[in-house]
């Protein structure tokens, strides 16, 4: 999964192998599941979701974007 956070796009890549990094091994199975749904996703929509502001419709996406983000908003 680590693998599949590599996406080509440096601000993705940092943020995306960030949380595999540091939340991963210790994520709940939903949390996981999420994630998995996440790198699913193509590199426009995680644009929008992770650098744009958007929000995604599915409540454990959105949960799991607020995860991913909260520590470069504390940067």
């Amino acid at each position: 999964m680590r693998w599949r956070c590599r996406r080509g796009m440096r601000e993705l890549d940092v943020l995306l192998e960030r949380f595999a990094r540091e939340r991963l091994d210790t994520a709940s199975t939903a949390e996981r599941r999420a994630f998995e749904r996440l790198l699913e996703l193509p590199d426009p929509l995680l644009v929008e979701y992770l650098l744009r502001g958007g929000t995604p419709p599915d409540p454990e996406l959105a949960q799991l974007i607020t995860l991913i983000l909260t520590p470069a908003r504390r940067a």
